[in-house]
């Protein structure tokens, strides 16, 4: 039995988002034509979409964690 590790779980989650935007993304192209530009149900897709994509990139990225350069034996590095 695998272990929940966080990096298990990021790519569980990683990989369900993107199955998720592969079905927005046929859902978006099989909407029936012409679109108006106050479809709701399209642009709820849209802002679906933008959502996603949003979370990927974001759980994908690596944050900037400020670290000291020069760590001396016995010293404490301050976290806030």
């Amino acid at each position: 039995m695998e272990q929940d590790t966080y990096q298990a779980m990021l790519n569980s989650s990683l990989s369900e988002l993107r199955k998720a935007r592969q079905l927005l993304l046929s859902e978006i192209s099989a909407y029936p034509s012409p679109i108006a530009g106050c479809d709701e149900q399209f642009n709820k897709l849209l802002s679906d979409r933008a959502r996603i994509s949003n979370a990927i990139k974001a759980l994908e990225s690596s944050p900037f964690v400020a670290t000291p350069c020069d760590l001396q034996p016995g010293s404490v590095s301050e976290s806030r």
